[in-house]
């Protein structure tokens, strides 16, 4: 994905019908799916970054980056 580009929108499918689709998944595929959810969210957040931060260098915003990552670990693993 381009620097500027936005992330492509997806109809977005009602809560039951989600629930139904992931109770039909495999355990690989549920894995699989939790994967790409977490790269889509840091995706997510390297666009807010770029566009809340344009002034700053990709050495910067990638500091912000992780600086926001960790505060988002879940401190209880």
């Amino acid at each position: 994905m381009a620097p500027d580009e936005r992330p492509p929108s997806k109809p977005q499918p009602n809560h039951r019908e989600y629930l139904l689709v992931l109770w039909r998944m495999t355990p690989q595929e549920r894995l699989l799916k939790a994967v790409e959810l977490s790269e889509l969210s840091k995706e997510l957040l390297r666009y807010g970054l770029r566009q809340r931060f344009p002034a700053l260098s990709e050495a910067e915003r990638h500091r912000v980056f992780l600086e926001r990552l960790e505060r988002c670990h879940n401190s209880n693993y």
